[in-house]
């Protein structure tokens, strides 16, 4: 098994350059270069050391992981035959995916590796903006970093920084967060008689010229603490400050049981602000929904038990999980088939669980959604109707027995209830056969009472009335006029 020797360029010109790399590299045969934009590569070509580079390659494939890729084929093909000698910019270790690969390869017995490091381009760019990393740095790379993997409050250099078109990705992705006038840093050639340092406002970083092979982007942390308003840490930070020694004496008292009807009443002021469609209000109500969340998530850290983390992980597990046709290899041709193996998975999570299979409803939905639960779960197992026909006969059953009931001469108001909610159920499977939620459809109407009962009032004040003064007939009018007015 023939062996590929990496050698690290290091960060600046040859002057910079091991003695003991440069020998090498003086006589390494065959040298293979990943670019050749690199001062100490035109310092050997003047000395005549004959060497290939991979540059052609950059404008053969659409993305740079097809690119390494394609440099990796070559080299392990070279290495077939002979030992082959291939170097990058920089330390080979550092931000450079083909040694990587490479590495992977060794693994797989492909080939043998022996990497002779030069120095990393961290060290004179420490020190060209002169940060200490022990206060928090990252290292990213431009070409395919995600916004989730930033951390605000840390150093940040962005390395790969080629040209504009990386510039403009990394300038819209941090101004997502931060504000278009955020301080960043260009830095060019660290650590050579050429290197450059440019202080410019986010907005400008893809406008600056000297952007090459050799630059980076710094990003200093962010201290001011509205800029961290947005994210997960600092709410959970918030969270647990209310709940601390020194926080909120009535968010310190808070138990799982006495925030119950609070969860309740957001997530019914999450629904009126959907059904208005204001998104802003949807904004705010999901934001008090998750207020909840991070209360209950609190409390349970607090006693030990739990915390926020292990929510998150149980969602997402439960999410992958249910989901094989997306993170797994099950087929599915439409969304009745995704609905059938999400019940199949569920049921099977669930069967040691509950002794009835009405018990996986929730206790806490309303009695109106909780009936049309109800019958969804009896109804997957056989117990339904074919058609609707004998739905609205049961309707009609149960009318007729409420009736009757409001007409004995003795006023049982346990049994009126009782046969009143009998007509309700069986409503509410009129409803799920049309495939109308109730919930939905009873919060409609409610709102759409809201409306015309506000019209009315509205008339009454503008004419100096009381609404006690007047005659049912009298307000009925204005009830008709909002009808007409689509209200």
């Amino acid at each position: 098994m023939n062996t590929i020797f990496i050698f690290g360029l290091g960060a600046g010109d040859i002057d910079q350059l091991p003695l003991g790399i440069y020998r090498q590299l003086k006589t390494a045969s065959p040298l293979f270069l990943r670019t050749k934009e690199h001062p100490v590569v035109q310092a050997l070509i003047d000395e005549g050391v004959p060497a290939t580079s991979f540059d052609e390659l950059y404008q053969t494939y659409e993305t740079f992981e097809e690119v390494y890729e394609a440099i990796v084929r070559v080299l392990l093909d070279k290495a077939q035959t002979s030992d082959v000698y291939y170097a990058v910019p920089g330390h080979p270790l550092v931000a450079e995916k083909t040694v990587q690969l490479l590495l992977e390869a060794e693994q797989k017995q492909q080939c043998r590796v022996v990497v002779s490091g030069g120095q990393s381009f961290l060290d004179p760019l420490f020190a060209a903006v002169k940060i200490d990393p022990i206060e928090g740095f990252q290292l990213l790379d431009a070409t395919s970093f995600q916004q989730e993997e930033w951390q605000l409050t840390n150093h940040v250099v962005f390395c790969q920084v080629y040209d504009s078109f990386i510039a403009s990705e990394v300038k819209l992705t941090l101004m997502e967060q931060l504000p278009d006038d955020y301080p960043v840093y260009v830095v060019t050639a660290a650590g050579t008689v050429a290197e450059k340092v440019i202080q410019v406002p986010l907005y400008e970083l893809d406008r600056v010229t000297e952007l090459n092979n050799l630059t980076s982007v710094y990003v200093p942390p962010v201290k001011e603490e509205k800029w961290l308003y947005h994210r997960f840490e600092k709410l959970r930070h918030v969270i647990a400050t209310l709940r601390g020694p020194n926080g909120c004496p009535w968010d310190r008292k808070q138990t799982h049981e006495s925030l119950k009807k609070y969860l309740l009443e957001e997530a019914y002021e999450l629904f009126d602000a959907i059904d208005m469609q204001d998104d802003a209000g949807i904004i705010e109500e999901l934001g008090d929904v998750l207020l909840q969340v991070m209360l209950h998530a609190q409390i349970g850290e607090d006693e030990g038990l739990f915390s926020i983390f292990d929510v998150i992980k149980g969602i997402t597990e439960k999410m992958i999980r249910r989901h094989p046709h997306v993170f797994g290899d099950i087929e599915v041709q439409n969304a009745e088939e995704v609905l059938q193996n999400w019940q199949l998975i569920k049921e099977k999570e669930k069967q040691d669980r509950s002794v009835s299979l009405l018990d996986q409803v929730p206790k806490s939905l309303s009695s109106l959604l909780k009936a049309y639960e109800f019958q969804v779960k009896a109804a997957k197992v056989g117990f339904d109707w074919d058609d609707v026909k004998p739905m609205w006969e049961k309707v009609e059953e149960e009318m007729q027995e409420f009736k009757q009931e409001l007409l004995q001469g003795h006023q049982d108001v346990k049994k009126q209830m009782n046969e009143f909610g009998d007509l309700l159920f069986a409503l509410v499977n009129i409803a799920r056969y049309y495939k109308i939620n109730p919930e939905e459809a009873l919060q409609a109407t409610n709102m759409k009472f809201y409306r015309r009962f506000s019209y009315i009032e509205e008339q009454v004040k503008t004419r100096g009335l009381r609404m006690e003064a007047l005659s049912l007939q009298e307000l009925d009018q204005w009830w008709e006029e909002a009808k007409e007015k689509g209200l």
